[in-house]
C-alpha cells in the first residue's frame, strides 16, 4: 500500500492517510480482510507520528472501513456494496456542489445549468 503525503497541503496528515486507505479499499486495490500495516510500521514508513496514523485509522473504523482486532491488528472491513455506493453518492455531490457554485459565480441561472447538464448526459 502506497501512501503519499503532501507536507505543503493545507489537509491535516491524518485526513490525507484516510482519504488514500479509503480510495484504496473502494476502487478494491484493497480488499476484504487485507491486513493494513501496523500503526508504528506506518507512521515509521511515512516519517510522523503513530498518534497520526492512530487518529486515521479511528476514523476509519468509526466510518466503517477498517476493523481493529485488540494485539492483531487493523484490517479492511467487510464493507458491503451500500456503504460503497454511499460514499460514491458522497463524491458525486461534492462535485455538484463546486459546480453549482462555479455556475452561480459565472451568473448561470439554474434553467441554464440544467439545459447544459441534460446535453452532457445525452452525449455521454
Amino acid at each position: 500500500m502506497q501512501i503519499i503525503i503532501n507536507n505543503s497541503s493545507m489537509k491535516p496528515i491524518y485526513e490525507q492517510i484516510e482519504e488514500q486507505i479509503k480510495a484504496n479499499i473502494l476502487n478494491k486495490t484493497l480488499l476484504e480482510d487485507t491486513p493494513l500495516p501496523s500503526v508504528r510500521v506506518l507512521a515509521r514508513e511515512l516519517r510522523v507520528s503513530a498518534l497520526t496514523v492512530k487518529k486515521a485509522y479511528d476514523t476509519l473504523e468509526q466510518e466503517g472501513f477498517v476493523i481493529t482486532v485488540h494485539g492483531k491488528g487493523s484490517y479492511v472491513a467487510r464493507t458491503g456494496a451500500s456503504l460503497r455506493q454511499e460514499e460514491f453518492r458522497k463524491e458525486i455531490e461534492s462535485d455538484l456542489e463546486k459546480v453549482v457554485r462555479k455556475a452561480r459565480s459565472g451568473q448561470m441561472t439554474n434553467g441554464e445549468l440544467k439545459e447544459l447538464m441534460d446535453l452532457i448526459m445525452e452525449e455521454l
